[in-house]
């Protein structure tokens, strides 16, 4: 065995730990939020895997948990033998009670009562900013109904139910059979732990035993609600990009803290339960390969500017560069930076907000999809292929490492054209949010390398970073730049959250149909 990582499971809710080169003391230092029920079984199974270098994997000790023997409020430190092997595994387990997410009718509705808003408001004021960090809003969605939906039934009816999923909370409406127009009435209630989190409503076709239909999908950022009204929202497809049939009606309300959403934002974002990995597919392939190629004509474009200033191909120009050269580098102070950073952001606040209707149409077309030319399909019935024939069982090994080496290349370029696109989306105020936010932060720092000499800047640094473990022995490493930015959503995030007009988008079945 060459690599080895964890797998925790309290009831269906299951992480997987990162993957480590074996050793005989493997670290993880990672953090899993599990919702636990008191008047549930709280048994939390740890099973320790290891994996070759052909994707071979084996169970190498297993180990329990009895969540309901220990204390609340405490970090609990265990040490855990493993069995049918040599070793123990140690981790901190921590009870913390929270607000949990419930369902009513729209008559029992919380926030419309107006002592119990005003009680909850005050609980997210901002004179509570410094008290229970975690629990930082909370969101109220009333799902009203549904309009002309997909009929997926043979009597062309559909029997419709809704599932809403926030981060790992997931709740879901009762079924309403044999309509198109369904009407749920229903009021969930979420509490919010980041509140860059997005709110996923899935209207799906019961289907008795077997996996429910799709009927159509919404993605809705928190920051983009609107408190109190009923949005009209178009159903898109399952990859979100494109509209599909029917709208829902939705109502939402949202409180929350913004100082504690600010210092939540850079803190390792709250990892999804463990889900299948993603497939191979050429056209996602193929769409990064086109992202990171425009990241990179950028780069090379700003290259070749700067350089046609050394070679004075344009006499004006070069001038003016070259004075501004002397300028800065003579009157320079490295305080200077996160002010020209700052300067940045106003400009892109402060011009005329053109293109950005274009840049979103850009991003859709980047990511639009042949539906006559599913690939994904086509590598699948590839395989089936290769597996029903009589071959060797070292071609089949080859097309697997093949097809994981191509896998791993798809991930590779999607968090390049993620990191840079993510980055640019910062100053460009997609998220007015956390683009103010990162004003704010550059102020501080301007201000601060202004008023104290670097020495002392560093010195400070130094010593947090090398006291760090002696303060907390079991602090989780992070990286507050890479946590912010992993908030702001990339080029292909925006197509998903954008929201569509109804009777703006045509569905691909209607496409299809018009183009006859």
């Amino acid at each position: 065995m060459t690599a080895m990582f964890v797998q925790l499971k309290l009831g269906d809710q299951r992480y997987k730990s990162k993957t480590l080169c074996k050793s005989a003391n493997p670290q993880w230092q990672e953090q899993f939020d599990f919702h636990y029920f008191s008047d549930r079984m709280g048994i939390l199974d740890i099973e320790v895997w290891g994996k070759d270098s052909k994707k071979h994997e084996e169970r190498l000790g297993t180990c329990k948990v009895d969540i309901s023997a220990l204390p609340l409020k405490q970090a609990n430190c265990l040490e855990l033998p493993l069995e049918s092997c040599l070793g123990t595994l140690r981790m901190l387990v921590t009870l913390t009670p929270c607000a949990g997410v419930s369902i009513s009718d729209l008559c029992v509705c919380p926030l419309a009562d107006p002592s119990e808003r005003k009680q909850i408001a005050q609980r997210f004021c901002l004179q509570n900013s410094l008290k229970n960090m975690k629990d930082v809003g909370i969101l109220q969605v009333k799902v009203l109904k549904a309009v002309d939906l997909l009929a997926a039934d043979f009597s062309g009816k559909s029997d419709p139910f809704c599932l809403l999923e926030l981060g790992n909370d997931r709740l879901q409406t009762h079924t309403i059979y044999k309509n198109l127009n369904p009407e749920w009435n229903k009021v969930f209630t979420f509490p919010i732990k980041d509140i860059h989190d997005v709110l996923e409503v899935t209207v799906f076709d019961e289907d008795g035993d077997k996996p429910p239909d799709f009927l159509g999908k919404v993605a809705i950022p928190l920051l983009s609600i609107r408190d109190g009204q009923t949005n009209c929202y178009v159903l898109k497809n399952k990859d979100l990009e494109q509209a599909f049939k029917g709208v829902i009606y939705l109502e939402m309300d949202l409180i929350y803290n913004p100082i504690k959403a600010s210092i939540r934002t850079f803190t390792p974002r709250e990892k999804r339960f463990a889900e299948d990995s993603r497939k191979l597919s050429k056209k996602i392939l193929s769409r990064d390969v086109d992202r990171v190629k425009r990241l990179t004509m950028t780069v090379w474009n700003t290259i070749q500017f700067l350089k046609s200033c050394f070679q004075w191909e344009s006499t004006l120009r070069s001038t003016v560069a070259f004075v501004v050269f002397l300028v800065t580098v003579w009157n320079f102070e490295l305080y200077m930076i996160p002010l020209a950073l700052s300067l940045l952001f106003v400009y892109n606040f402060i011009r005329p907000a053109r293109g950005k209707v274009g840049s979103i149409q850009d991003s859709q077309e980047s990511t639009d999809v042949d539906e006559e030319e599913d690939e994904d399909d086509k590598m699948g019935a590839l395989e089936k292929g290769h597996k029903g024939e009589s071959e060797k069982k070292g071609l089949i090994e080859r097309i697997y490492m093949v097809q994981d080496v191509v896998s791993t290349v798809q991930n590779v370029l999607e968090e390049i054209a993620s990191f840079g696109e993510r980055i640019k989306n910062t100053f460009n105020w997609t998220v007015p949010f956390l683009s103010f936010l990162a004003c704010l932060i550059l102020a501080v720092a301007t201000i601060t390398l202004y008023f104290i000499p670097l020495r002392y800047i560093i010195l400070i640094w130094g010593i947090n970073k090398f006291t760090k473990k002696l303060r907390n022995p079991y602090a989780i490493d992070n990286d507050e730049l890479l946590d912010f930015l992993s908030r702001v959503p990339s080029d292909v995030q925006k197509v998903q959250y954008a929201e569509l007009k109804p009777g703006s988008g045509q569905s691909p079945l209607r496409k299809k149909r018009s183009a006859l």
